[in-house]
This record gives structure tokens, sequence and C-alpha cells, in this order.
């Protein structure tokens, strides 16, 4: 993305959404601030915007006064959606309509932590690449199958962009600042918030296999790999081992070695891991989850599920439904 303007300074709109993540928010924000003071003058201005006009609280529960109610804006604005957890609950028609009107201007538009629901929702994202938290990533491949949803911390595709969250935001922002003013100038603000390195679209959101197991084993590595592609379908050990051209002992004794479990009960994990994920952000009912991690019946499911996590998915649900 080239984002140039032959204006004196970017306005940035922020429209907050209730249950917004507070430090996805400031993390794009602050850069932004610190721009100004570096160069001492004002290079970007911003402002808080809601669907109502009303205060809107963040997930810590915290609320933070906006300017103005969603309304028309320059042409030459960014909108940033800013989005945290329900993010389906509070993505409503207005904001819906009013960002599809907005869509047709020539503004830049993106997107922060679970925000990327909204332009998902509202068809702004079909043809171009997106992120979100990885959280929420396969519930958002489930809703809308044809996206392309990247694991990157950010993304930039014409005028779109997003960024999944959290630290995230502070790349997504400095590289905006870099294009506007050179990488240097983007470095000093990056030392002001001791972040050391500024991260690029091609950085992922989660660490590597071997950083997330500790493990470098090639063949170890091969075989979680083939598990986390084929979840809906899980393959017997046997097959993995076929795959990897060692035998069935010997893929069980390199996972006893490693992780003191067996080939069967470590994929195991992997499906119910991406289970509980599906159940907290997503509306797909129990059934729908099983089968989407490779159980042929939601009993099964469960019985596994209580035997991993020490509750059913069904209580498990019920009691996340009551704390939202």
């Amino acid at each position: 993305m080239n984002i140039q303007k032959k204006y004196k300074y970017k306005n940035f709109v922020f429209l907050l959404i209730n249950d917004f993540s507070l430090i996805a928010f400031s993390n794009a924000l602050e850069p932004l601030r610190l721009a100004n003071r570096q160069a001492q003058k004002e290079l970007y201005t911003w402002k808080l915007m809601s669907e109502t006009g009303e205060n809107v609280k963040c997930s810590s529960g915290f609320f933070l006064k906006v300017d103005s109610t969603i309304s028309e804006i320059d042409t030459d604005d960014f909108v940033i959606f800013c989005g945290g957890q329900n993010i389906k609950k509070y993505t409503t028609k207005k904001i819906l309509n009013w960002i599809r009107k907005e869509s047709r201007k020539k503004i830049y538009i993106g997107s922060i932590c679970t925000g990327t629901y909204v332009l998902a929702k509202a068809g702004l994202i079909n043809d171009i690449s997106s992120t979100i938290h990885w959280e929420n990533r396969e519930s958002l491949k489930e809703e809308f199958e044809h996206l392309n949803i990247s694991d990157a911390i950010y993304t930039i595709d014409k005028k779109w962009f997003s960024a999944a969250g959290g630290t995230a935001s502070i790349d997504l922002m400095l590289n905006i600042i870099s294009q506007d003013h050179g990488v240097n100038f983007a470095k000093k603000i990056a030392d002001q918030v001791l972040h050391d390195s500024i991260r690029t679209e091609f950085d992922k959101q989660l660490p590597l296999i071997p950083n997330r197991v500790g493990v470098r084993n090639p063949r170890i590595l091969t075989a979680i790999q083939i598990m986390e592609l084929n979840i809906e379908e899980p393959l017997k050990p046997s097959d993995i081992a076929l795959n990897l051209g060692i035998s069935l002992r010997q893929l069980e004794r390199l996972f006893q070695r490693f992780f003191k479990l067996s080939p069967k009960n470590y994929y195991m994990k992997i499906r119910l891991q991406k289970a509980r994920h599906l159940l907290l952000q997503t509306e797909m009912n129990v059934l729908q989850i099983a089968m989407a991690t490779g159980f042929t019946s939601s009993s099964h499911f469960s019985k596994c599920y209580k035997l991993e996590f020490e509750i059913t998915p069904f209580k498990e649900r019920g009691f996340s439904n009551r704390e939202n």
C-alpha cells in the first residue's frame, strides 16, 4: 500500500466498538501521537467515534469518551474499526450500512483485532488479503469460507489494511509512518515505545512449530504439521508414520521421548484445542464443532472434551455466555 497525501496531515477516525481491545487500540494511536512529538508539529490528527456517540466500554471495563457518532467524513481520512470481544453482537446493521457507503469514497479503511469481522460481514474484503487475531481466525474462516485470511501480524492490500491486535497495531502504524516520513523517523518512534524492531507484513502471529513446541527434531515437526493440516478428517498414526518413511513404533518412540504422549493422544490434544476455539469464538453448535474436528458424534466429542478440560462443551459455552 502506498499511502500518500498532498495535504499537511492525515486524519484517522477510530470507530470504537463495545468491548474493543484497549491494548490494540492504544498501540495504534500512540505511534501517531509520538510522531507529532518527534516532528514537533502536527503530522497526524485523530478522532474517536462510536455508533451512537455515547462513551464506549473496552474489554477491560473502562469507558472512553468519543468525539461523535458515525457520520460523514472527509475523503482524505483513514477509518479504523477497533474490535475485541463479542464482535458479532455489536456489529449492527447501522454500522454495516455506514461503512458500505463510506467504502465507495477514496478513503483508506482498516481494522485492528476483531474489527476485520465488520468488514467481512459488510462484504467489503472478499477479494483482498486480511488478518484477524489468531483466536478468531478459525471462526472467521468458518463463517466466510471465501475470504483470504492471512496469519500475518498485519496485512495491506490496496486501500484496505488490518492488524491482528496486541502489539501488531504498533507495527502497522509504524509502517504507515515510515512511508510518510522515512524508516529512520519510524525507528525513532519505535525506540520511544521500546519496540526493538519494526516487524513487516510477512511476520506471522504465532511462532513457528519449533518455537511453539520447543522441539527441533524434523520428523516430530513434520508429524505435527501433518496433524494440524488434517483436523476435520484425522489420519491414523500409521498413515502419518508412512508419510514420514518410518515405522509406527518409531513414531511412537519419538512422541514418548519428547512429549511423554502417544501420537494419538497428542493429535487428540490438537483437535480439542481447535474445538475449544470454535466453541468460544463461533456460533457453531456442538455437533458442528464435533464434525469440524474429526469426531463422529457429539457424545464422543463431549466425553473427550471433558477429559481434556474438565468441563463439558455444553457447560463451557453456557458459562462463557453468562460471563459475556
